[in-house]
């Protein structure tokens, strides 16, 4: 039985048991999985799973190249040192499975290949083990797999911590969080059909024994825009679309909603046609701003997606509301904004005399038309979107706090809750460069540049730490420090947010061209920032007049400075607040305070909030222990198997991988454990195989000692052995596999004599088993048979002694065993045929039973033998016995006869003459024989035939018939007792056509007699004499013929004129 293995997307080498049964791990002798980082060993087909072990680490095309190979074999996950690197599929791999969490659970980070699962688990032992708050940031451009790992990571911790101690409940609330967020903050983009579009970070608190107890979710800057408008092919939220396809009729009929997301103009693109009369400007366009009002806004025109099923993700949206404390009545108030949402935007406006707006819609808010006056119809337009805008921007905003509150621990005054420790998930947007770049891609970028610039002091930290900790000096690197871009946007006074809120603040006429100049005349000699004023006249070409460019860590970027004031004020009219202020349902009493219509000082601008979030979220990544999790979209097109090589070369550019990789190998390029490295590679050295009973440290050194490492290649410290070069892992690997080849053949060998030797005792043991129970079986049936035999004989012996008694229970089995044996041997000894008159001699007891079946028998075979002779043998014995009838006994040579077939003539048709048959016309000739007849005169014999027919004898010349005798006229037949063959055929006297009686003589003279006898009824009148027949000759004279025994046959004419017979005898009488 040979050991086989196999490679699984994971990048694992498991035991392959049978072809088609589950796989399953295969362990060294110590219990460890023998996983050996299988990408090292197969490294030129699947690439290295470490970029860190890439011998080219500064090549871009290296890099890529490597991404390119693991993405083929479907590979998704590589790492960077403890960074993971995820590649969407775009399709399920079926790598997320209970048995994958099992196989990642509790296993040293590089024991097991890449996976998002590692990352999970080392995270989570770190928690436990350390009792430090760790976090897990995700990132990556929309459609590369944020969302979907920050749900694997979930489903890992809610799948394999211990359930707490009052039930998962927070663990279910945890989970159905997701639907509730994913309905309200995503939506379908051009890139991703679920994309999200706010930045989350989740806190998971964990207790003292690794449960779940609660959790806190932030969210960052919600894509509030898409509420008013989409890009062409895009979508708004999901949840109206969830909503109308979804919702119960009632619950439509009683929102006054419509199952068709055409009829909402805040969902679908309208035409002009379609929108005669009505007013609609684009968002972002401010109040003092034209705005064609007979233009309308495009849309997205992207109600259905066949990768979206709103239905169902609506049932799903509904009962997460009930898993996370949700009541009825918060569900009907929550439904009912967002469907205001959907009729606000179906608001109308027309100009009146005085050019005010006025709302023309008949079934909507007939008061808007008070709220907005004195407007004009592009203010109401802009004041109708900021309002819907605000209204669910607030609602996603207490959303998300409702949610905090459900998922808020309800022990925080137990002593277990001062011992929880924090687990983070930061699901935030990656960096975002379009061929339009507004104020939503100025933060989001800049939020990168933030992330960046935590990513790389952090790294570079727990580098220095773990030099430190191992005594290894530490070597300075350098690396771009993006602080100065940082600065540039964020400085006090001079970066470009303060420099945005102050032309927001100050009175007059500001525009985003004022603005624009205002960072021209500020910032103009920074080196990362650049306008079509300040470039020279190459540059210009590609920055119009109102766009600025910025050269972040990632490459450049050019936005355009239309709508930076307006969506940095994001203002309400006071009396929108005012109304919103006094509605009578609960979440928009609680979304608008009235403290804010009391509250004199002006609300902080979209940016410096933002900018304040941004920083908490800066702080709080800082107190807890960071891993990394870079997300990278193959394709635009989310084709699976498709590798789009310009995409991701963007995109390791702007999410910093080979500035990473870079600072990652300015020391070492591989680091392990002492005892690590010696369980893994002790076989290569004489002296550590098969165990090494030292410190591992000392274990290590004698290895590397007989591997030939030189001393700059490495270095040994405290815990660890750091190898500076690539390729001296690599020739230690190859190495490694060559061993692997003569140990898996000893192995096996070892194994199949263990196997053989195992399956010769199982068989051994069996023998024994089956050969002792055999024995036992057969001793028992011989055992039991003496003890029948005994009370056979005993019972035939008191039955024989008590045989003549009358019967009774003592001799009642020797009566029945010899009744049943007398039976048992007449079967066998039954006679074959109806002349067997052998029997067997019954007992006394069966003798009337015995004559009985004795009759039976017979009966039967005389019954079977009629029964079997054909009509020809009928008639064979029906002649034969009236032979026996008339001869037995009597004549001298019948016994002779009987064994001889009586056949139906002795003569041919071609024997007798034609004219003969003409003479007898239509007479049949019955039977014909030659016979010698005697002269009456002289006795002289002469030959002659004999023919039978129905109704005479005929006696034959050649072709003249010479006598004819009817069976009337023929009065009797005479023969002898001797063994002669004379007979004499008597007629009637009184017949004148008669010569006289006939003498003749037949070779077969008993067939010939019994058949005529047969012939003419003459059975009875044979006679058979015994000295002399007499005969008449003729007309009154009588001839007589005298018969004598003697030696030999012999007839002639005696001297006293008789005809004289002598016969011999044949039989003694």
């Amino acid at each position: 039985m040979a050991l086989q293995v196999e490679l699984i997307p994971t990048g694992e080498i498991i035991r392959v048991v049978h072809p088609h049964r589950p796989c399953k791990l295969a362990l060294g002798s110590d219990g460890v999985r023998v996983t050996m980082e299988s990408a090292l060993t197969a490294r030129d087909r699947v690439g290295v799973q470490d970029f860190v072990l890439l011998e080219n680490f500064t090549s871009e095309a290296a890099f890529i190249e490597n991404l390119r190979r693991r993405f083929r074999e479907n590979l998704i996950y590589t790492y960077i040192g403890p960074v993971l690197v995820s590649v969407n599929p775009y399709r399920d791999l079926q790598i997320y499975s209970r048995q994958h969490m099992e196989r990642y659970r509790g296993v040293s980070f590089y024991e097991v290949p890449p996976h998002l699962f590692a990352v999970a688990d080392t995270v989570y032992r770190a928690l436990r083990t350390e009792r430090r708050d760790q976090a897990v940031m995700i990132s990556g451009e929309s459609g590369a797999g944020k969302t979907e790992a920050t749900k694997r990571l979930l489903q890992f911790y809610a799948e394999t911590c211990p359930a707490p101690e009052r039930g998962g409940a927070v663990r279910d609330r945890l989970l159905q969080s997701n639907p509730v967020l994913e309905a309200f903050g995503n939506a379908k983009t051009l890139r991703n059909d679920n994309s999200s579009r706010f930045g989350k970070y989740m806190d998971v608190q964990f207790d003292f024994k690794g449960a779940p107890v609660g959790g806190h979710i932030l969210s960052y800057l919600l894509e509030k825009s898409r509420v008013v408008h989409q890009n062409h092919g895009e979508r708004n939220f999901h949840i109206f679309y969830q909503l109308l396809e979804g919702g119960e009729e009632e619950t439509l009929r009683r929102l006054g909603l419509e199952r068709n997301p055409q009829s909402y103009l805040y969902l679908v693109k309208v035409s002009r046609e379609g929108l005669a009369g009505r007013t609609w400007c684009h968002l972002g366009n401010p109040p003092s701003q034209s705005c064609n009002p007979a233009l309308p806004v495009p849309q997205g025109q992207c109600a259905k997606v066949s990768s979206i099923n709103d239905k169902s993700d609506w049932k799903v949206v509904r009962k997460a509301l009930t898993v996370i404390d949700f009541t009825e009545d918060e569900v009907e108030d929550l439904l009912s904004i967002v469907a205001s949402v959907l009729h606000l935007g179906n608001t109308h406006f027309a100009a009146d005399e005085e050019s005010n707006a006025q709302v023309t819609t008949e079934n909507q808010l007939k008061y808007l038309t008070r709220l907005l006056s004195p407007l004009n119809l592009e203010q109401a337009a802009y004041a109708r979107d900021a309002l819907a805008k605000a209204v669910y921007s607030r609602t996603f905003t207490w959303l998300v706090a409702k949610i905090n509150r459900s998922l808020a621990s309800k022990d925080a005054e137990s002593p277990s809750w001062r011992s929880t420790t924090v687990l983070g998930l930061l699901d935030i947007y990656g960096f975002e460069v379009f061929q339009h770049n507004s104020f939503e891609q100025f933060c989001i970028n800049y939020c990168n540049e933030k992330l960046q610039q935590l990513f790389i002091e952090l790294t570079l930290k727990s580098e220095q730490e773990e030099y430190e900790a191992e005594g290894i000096a530490w070597e300075p690197v350098q690396y771009f420090n993006n602080k100065i871009i940082c600065d540039l946007v964020e400085e006090k006074f001079k970066g470009i947010i303060s420099i945005l809120d102050e032309e927001c603040l100050r009175p007059g006429e500001a525009t985003d061209l004022t603005f624009l100049e205002k960072l021209e005349d500020t910032i103009k000699q920074h080196p990362h920032f650049l306008t079509h004023k300040l470039a020279d006249q190459r540059t210009r070409k590609s920055l119009d007049r109102g766009e600025f460019r910025l050269l972040h860590y990632a490459g450049e970027v050019t936005y355009n400075v239309t709508g930076f004031l307006d969506k940095n004020n994001d203002l309400l009219f006071r009396n929108l607040k005012e109304t919103m202020c006094s509605s009578e349902n609960p979440i928009l009493g609680q979304c608008f305070d009235r403290s804010e219509l009391s509250d004199k000082k002006r609300p902080e601008t979209v940016a410096t909030q933002f900018k304040m979030s941004l920083l908490e979220l800066v702080e709080i990544l800082k107190s807890k222990e960071p891993a990394y999790v870079r997300c990278i979209k193959p394709n635009d097109s989310k084709q699976p198997g498709r590798f789009d090589e310009v995409l991701i070369r963007h995109q390791v550019k702007y999410l910093g991988l080979m500035e990473n990789l870079r600072v990652r190998r300015a020391g070492f390029a591989y680091r392990r454990k002492y005892e690590a490295f010696l369980q893994r590679y002790k076989s290569l050295c004489p002296e550590t195989w098969p165990t090494w009973t030292g410190r591992p440290q000392d274990g290590v050194t004698v290895l590397v000692r007989h591997l030939g490492y030189k001393p700059e290649e490495y270095k040994m410290g405290r815990t660890k052995i750091f190898i500076r070069f690539p390729k001296t892992l690599f020739a230690t690997e190859d190495a490694l596999e060559i061993r692997r080849q003569s140990l898996a053949t000893k192995i096996q060998a070892t194994w199949r004599g263990f196997h053989c030797r195992q399956k010769f005792l199982r068989v051994k043991r069996s023998a024994i088993c089956i050969q002792s129970w055999w024995r036992g079986t057969l001793g028992r049936r011989k055992a039991a048979k003496r003890k029948w035999a005994a009370q056979t004989i005993r019972r035939l012996i008191q039955g024989f002694i008590l045989r003549h008694a009358p019967r009774c229970p003592e001799n009642a089995f020797f009566v029945d065993h010899v009744r049943t044996s007398f039976l048992l041997n007449l079967r066998r000894q039954l006679p074959r045929n109806i002349l067997d008159t052998s029997w067997p001699t019954p007992p006394p007891a069966l003798r009337e039973a015995s004559e009985l079946l004795r009759e039976l028998c017979r009966k039967n075979m005389v019954w079977k033998y009629c029964r079997s002779i054909s009509p020809e043998w009928k008639q064979q014995l029906q002649q034969k016995a009236v032979a026996s009838e008339i001869f037995k006994g009597k004549k001298d040579n019948y016994p002779q006869s009987v064994p001889r077939l009586f056949i139906s003539t002795r003569l041919g048709a071609d024997e007798i003459n034609p004219r003969v048959l003409q003479a007898l016309g239509s007479e049949p000739i019955q039977y014909a024989v030659p016979v010698v007849k005697y002269d009456r005169k002289g006795y002289k014999p002469r030959s002659r035939q004999l023919l039978l027919t129905p109704n005479a004898v005929v006696i034959v010349e050649d072709a003249k018939v010479k006598q004819r005798i009817e069976y009337t006229n023929l009065t009797g037949i005479s023969v002898s007792s001797l063994s002669d063959s004379l007979f004499v055929l008597h007629v009637q006297r009184e017949d004148n056509k008669q010569k006289g009686d006939v003498v003749l003589q037949s070779d077969h003279v008993i067939e010939t007699l019994t058949k005529t006898a047969l012939s003419a009824d003459r059975v009875n009148n044979i006679n058979i004499n015994q000295g002399s027949i007499t005969f008449a000759g003729g007309p009154g004279r009588d001839g007589i013929i005298d018969f004598t025994p003697g030696s030999e046959l012999l007839i002639t004419k005696a001297k006293n004129g008789h005809l004289a017979v002598v016969a011999p005898r044949l039989n003694s009488r």
